[in-house]
């Protein structure tokens, strides 16, 4: 063996050294899609139950994508998003919301768009008799009557603005009971703690316990539309995208109107 070839073989060998003690050194990152995504999703407190089914069948195809809902009065949401919160995507159960927001420019452009519609209804427990129309609250036997904290909470919004269209509101204001979000007014008229109440026709339909007793005429109040969109500020911008994409499929449409919620 010539000295070339001796020093050839010495460098190979320092080289198979080197590797063989750094290698198991050596941090290999996950591509993107193998990474876990955790999306954190602000929703109106009607959206709940439908929302749940819905994440339960997207996690089916996205197992990296972890979807955590944090539901509450859109009004309160919003407040949290202006202050920081680390919200991925926001859905509101009225446009205002949503309008202060885009205002604001905490919106990611060009991803707002509505999940669904849906329509505000009178509600009595289960056995009660005698209450068949908006008027019949302001009967003295309705003594106490649950609605949403018209401040934050949409649905009271609009039960508020239904009351005035018809000429009952002073009358049955005394009787208000303020919710801070519509699944609180659903919870106090199963349990008999107020006499009626209203909610979303989405809300009425999950119950065994209440019943409707009537629509509200959509003429007396605002269209009751559920925008939704990325929050600029998302460090998931692409996954959040991508979520709001499957709940305007139709197979997400499907679930919604499987729940009462008006798709189109």
């Amino acid at each position: 063996m010539n000295k070339k070839q001796i020093l050839a073989w010495i460098a190979l060998a320092v080289t198979s050294c080197i590797l063989a003690i750094t290698l198991p050194l050596i941090t290999f990152t996950p591509s993107p899609a193998q990474s876990n995504i955790n999306l954190l999703v602000s929703a109106a407190a009607s959206t709940r139950d439908v929302l749940t089914e819905i994440q339960d069948i997207y996690q089916q195809s996205k197992p990296n994508v972890n979807i955590t809902y944090n539901f509450g009065a859109s009004g309160a949401l919003q407040r949290q998003i202006e202050q920081g919160a680390p919200v991925d995507i926001f859905i509101s159960a009225a446009r205002k919301q949503v309008d202060a927001l885009e205002q604001k420019g905490l919106l990611l452009p060009g991803t707002r768009t509505n999940l669904a519609n849906n329509r505000l209804v009178l509600i009595v427990p289960k056995n009660s008799t005698g209450i068949n129309s908006f008027f019949n609250l302001t009967q003295t036997r309705v003594r106490r009557i649950a609605v949403g904290e018209p401040r934050s909470v949409p649905a009271g919004e609009y039960a508020d603005q239904v009351f005035k269209k018809l000429g009952i509101f002073e009358q049955v204001k005394p009787k208000l009971v303020l919710a801070n979000n519509v699944r609180q007014v659903l919870a106090a008229v199963e349990s008999g703690d107020a006499d009626a109440g209203l909610v979303y026709a989405t809300d009425a339909k999950i119950s065994s316990k209440v019943k409707v007793v009537v629509a509200a005429d959509q003429k007396y109040h605002s269209a009751i539309v559920y925008p939704m969109a990325v929050i600029k500020t998302s460090k998931n911008i692409p996954a959040g995208k991508e979520f709001l994409n499957f709940l305007s499929s139709n197979q997400a449409k499907a679930i919604l109107s499987k729940y009462g919620f008006i798709v189109s």
